[in-house]
């Protein structure tokens, strides 16, 4: 199956190349591209895209905004939003993620992660790109309000620490498969138990609460970066 993807951005230099390189993927077609987040949100609500690659920092209407509008928590039937930016912009990643953002990379993530982020997104699942994950969430984790985040409604088991530990170092389903030598269906039950037991909507909003609640920390302590 082909996946459909509008790409947003602001620099007719970036939409190109990130069309080239998702064009140039056997199971990928990019069918509109915007330069704003206003023109974005109409096309994506014209063409029902599988994926919306946007910019964080667009005119009229931002990456935030528009993720906002079209995968927000009160949006009845929400599209998968990739976020794609630069470190200079990472005040701005964290919000987008909360406005319902499946994953986000940086502008020099490579072809081949963001057409893995692509197909991740499609399929329901998120990509945080490994080499940011702990830099930009940790950071976030340091910078959020002083509230503490919220407790599980129920104590996670050994088990789910292990693989919130691995969705929060930005490994994929089949990486934690293969990590923790379990089957695919079985961290597909484990990650649907930690967003029942924490109220995440995705496995994004997993990672940021393993970040917020000092445990990556604890982990890089133990001698675990992943």
């Amino acid at each position: 199956m082909t996946i459909r993807v509008l790409i947003a951005d602001d620099q007719e230099l970036v939409r190109t190349g990130l069309s080239m390189i998702l064009g140039a993927q056997p199971d990928i077609e990019v069918v509109g591209e915007a330069a704003d987040g206003n023109q974005a949100v109409t096309l994506a609500r014209t063409l029902r895209p599988d994926v919306c690659l946007f910019d964080i920092r667009m005119p009229d209407l931002d990456g935030i905004e528009a993720t906002r509008a079209l995968a927000g928590p009160g949006v009845d039937d929400p599209m998968a939003v990739v976020v794609i930016t630069t470190f200079d912009l990472d005040e701005y990643v964290f919000a987008a993620l909360r406005a319902g953002a499946k994953g986000f990379l940086l502008k020099d993530a490579g072809p081949e992660l963001l057409a893995r982020a692509i197909r991740a997104a499609a399929s329901g699942d998120a990509l945080i790109a490994p080499n940011v994950t702990v830099r930009l969430l940790a950071a976030f984790a340091g910078a959020s309000p002083v509230a503490p985040p919220p407790q599980p409604v129920e104590p996670l088991t050994d088990r789910e620490e292990q693989v919130l530990a691995k969705v929060a170092g930005g490994l994929s389903n089949g990486e934690i498969a293969s990590e923790l030598y379990i089957t695919l269906s079985t961290v597909k039950t484990h990650i649907g138990s930690l967003m029942t037991k924490l109220g995440a909507r995705n496995r994004v909003e997993i990672a940021i609460w393993a970040h917020q609640t000092g445990r990556m920390r604890a982990r890089a302590g133990e001698g675990d970066t992943r």
